[in-house]
């Protein structure tokens, strides 16, 4: 398989970016070609203006088990290099996508079909809305095949998301969890039927989509920096620098003008 096809990208609708991992054999284990091509569809919608909400699923019936244990190859420029190194590299060519998730300025939606384990849970982590089927399972998984369970930033991410104690408990045991836990502990937004994924998800984007695009790039960014503030008037002198970048856009005016006259709005990015 070349490194184009494990990963597919497509545009269900206009300003959307779906992303599927696509190794279905495997569970969409990540291995080189995966994440290679993973970190050139985040940059690509990074830097497209008009896709304004990204979407990571994965092909058949799973999200991702992790890393494929059956081989995984090299991260790019390793070849000749001692073992230590090459692993080092490849470590962060995958950890560096998890990064590359948080940062992305504009909203991710997990849309999460099926297993999601090791580098799967750090994915599902990572996104800022997740929603799952409810025959999803997840497990950190990092502690039952001999490495630490602290790994792609799960130990930063998981107690953020569902507390400390939880957290702990989840990382030393690997224990495989439910989509009923998960959404009951705070990992999920929600867990619906399969059949009803697709369109529990269509109809979060149809909610960011409502919001100016500025407004969205900047609550992301201070959701996520609000996690790392130590204190509450830090917080407050950054929502107020954002209040007045947003609120001078024509967007920000025309998001106004739409709620107003209760209709869809149209923005410009002006």
């Amino acid at each position: 398989m070349g490194a184009g096809d494990a990963v597919l990208v497509t545009e269900p609708r206009p300003s959307v970016r779906r992303i599927a991992l696509n190794r279905p054999a495997s569970l969409n284990a990540v291995n080189d070609a995966l994440a290679l091509r993973l970190h050139d569809a985040l940059a690509e919608a990074e830097s497209d203006p008009l896709c304004r909400v990204v979407v990571i699923t994965g092909a058949g019936r799973g999200f991702s088990a992790g890393l494929d244990l059956n081989g995984y190859g090299d991260a790019p420029g390793t070849s000749g290099m001692g073992q230590v190194y090459r692993d080092l590299a490849f470590q962060r060519l995958v950890a560096s996508l998890i990064q590359r998730v948080r940062r992305l300025p504009k909203p991710v939606i997990a849309q999460v079909n099926g297993p999601a384990a090791g580098f799967g849970l750090a994915l599902v982590c990572a996104c800022d809305v997740r929603v799952a089927a409810t025959t999803a399972v997840f497990a950190t998984s990092f502690i039952r095949v001999g490495a630490s369970g602290c790994d792609l930033g799960v130990s930063w991410l998981l107690p953020r998301l569902v507390g400390a104690g939880r957290a702990h408990e989840l990382m030393l045991t690997a224990r495989r969890f439910d989509a009923a836990e998960a959404l009951r502990i705070g990992l999920l937004a929600d867990a619906v039927a399969p059949a009803d994924l697709g369109s529990r998800v269509d109809g979060v984007v149809d909610g960011l989509l409502a919001a100016a695009p500025m407004s969205l790039d900047l609550t992301k960014q201070a959701m996520w920096l609000g996690l790392e503030l130590p204190s509450l008037d830090a917080a407050i002198e950054l929502e107020n620098r954002q209040q007045v970048l947003s609120a001078r856009t024509a967007d920000s005016r025309e998001a106004r003008d739409a709620f107003r006259e209760h209709r869809s709005p149209s923005f410009t990015y002006e």
